[in-house]
C-alpha cells in the first residue's frame, strides 16, 4: 500500500472537500508522530489517510470503521493498518497496542480542532495558532461542540504524552500542509 492508492481508495469513498482535508490533516499529524517514534512513516500516513475514508457510506458507530474495514482486508490492505484503523474508534473498545494505534486515536480528534481553532483567527492562519489558544477554546464547550474534547485529553495520555506538548507537536505538523487544508492564512 502506497501513498497514491491510499488517495485513490479516499477519493472513491469519501466525495466532500471537508472529510478529504480531515484526512490529509490526520495523515500529516500521523507522518510527523511516524518520524518521532520511528515508525513506518508512509505505513502510519496511509492509517492517517483511511482512517474515515468509509465515514460518508457508514455514518454510524454500528458500521463505521468495521465496514470499512472489511473493504481494506478485501482489498489486501495489511492486518496492521487495518488495526491501527479500527483503534481510531474509542467504541470499539480495542487495546491500542503499538504507537501508531495510540497515535491515530490520538490525533484523530486534535487535528480538526486545531484546524477550527486556526479557521476563527482573524486570517486564518495556523500560524496565529499555539498550545495555550487551543487549551483555551477547549474550554469553551460550545465552540466546536461536536469535537470530542475528553478523546483528546485521552488520547495524548495513551501515547504518553503531556497535553500541551501533544498540542504544539501536531500544529507543527500541520504546518507544512496549511494550504491543502485552507489554514495558512488570508
Amino acid at each position: 500500500m502506497d501513498r497514491t492508492k491510499g488517495w485513490e481508495i479516499l477519493c472513491e469513498h469519501t466525495k466532500t472537500e471537508p472529510l478529504r482535508k480531515h484526512a490529509l490533516a490526520v495523515e500529516a499529524a500521523m507522518r510527523a508522530y511516524a518520524r518521532k517514534y520511528g515508525g513506518d512513516e508512509e505505513q502510519w500516513a496511509i492509517v492517517g489517510l483511511l482512517h474515515d475514508f468509509d465515514f460518508e457510506m457508514h455514518p454510524n458507530p454500528e458500521e463505521h470503521p468495521v465496514k470499512g474495514a472489511e473493504i481494506l482486508r478485501a482489498m489486501g490492505v495489511p492486518e496492521e493498518i487495518v488495526y491501527a484503523i479500527l483503534c481510531h474508534a474509542d467504541y470499539l473498545g480495542l487495546e491500542r497496542k503499538t504507537k501508531m494505534d495510540q497515535a491515530i486515536y490520538a490525533v484523530d480528534e486534535l487535528t480538526g480542532f486545531i484546524v477550527a481553532v486556526a479557521l476563527v483567527r482573524p486570517n486564518k492562519s495556523i500560524q496565529e495558532v499555539d498550545a495555550a489558544a487551543v487549551r483555551k477554546k477547549m474550554k469553551d464547550r460550545g465552540f466546536a461542540r461536536a469535537v470530542n474534547r475528553e478523546d483528546i485529553t485521552k488520547g495524548a495520555e495513551q501515547l504518553g504524552v503531556a497535553l500541551e506538548e501533544h498540542i504544539a507537536f501536531v500544529i507543527e505538523a500541520l504546518k507544512p500542509v496549511a494550504g491543502e487544508l485552507g489554514i495558512a492564512g488570508s
